[in-house]
């Protein structure tokens, strides 16, 4: 049975890349290492702030890739070390975030084991546009205008 998709609605033209979005994210959350809090810091800004305790900044990496923050951790063995008890792992990890369009990596820095990266969410200005109506004669209507700071008369 073919699944049925939210965005297959007629209303809803060019979402087709939400629904591969959000498939993406429902993949990529299903671990829990590193724990982690996301919290807005101001009207237009978020931080992501991962519990990274052991890692310093050699160890750790932040990329974007399509529209994902990807961040990785990867701790090397200290060879010389003779452990009598290990109950601190030293564990690989990757944590994804699905970033929506728009979406600026600011900054990250690490502090007492926690790695915050800061993000911004643009406001978009609202666009309001006149659209000319061509009749079969090829005369147009006197409706060209344009609203708002950016875009165009179509």
């Amino acid at each position: 049975m073919p699944r049925v998709s939210v965005f297959s609605s007629p209303l809803l033209l060019g979402f087709d890349h939400v629904e591969r979005m959000i498939e993406r994210a429902a993949k990529t959350g299903s671990e829990g290492y590193p724990p982690y809090n996301i919290e807005q810091i101001g009207e237009d800004a978020l931080r992501i702030t991962l519990a990274v305790a052991g890692f310093g900044t050699g160890d750790l990496s932040i990329t974007t890739e399509d529209n994902q923050l990807v961040i990785r951790g990867k701790q090397v063995d200290d060879k010389d070390r003779v452990y009598l008890h290990r109950g601190i792992a030293a564990r690989q990890f990757q944590r994804s975030f699905v970033l929506a369009d728009g979406i600026e990596v600011v900054g990250a820095e690490l502090v007492n084991g926690l790695l915050h990266i800061d993000l911004r969410r643009p406001r978009p200005e609202p666009q309001i546009r006149s659209i000319a109506i061509r009749t079969q004669n090829g005369d147009t209507s006197d409706m060209i205008g344009v609203s708002g700071k950016s875009g165009g008369s179509v």
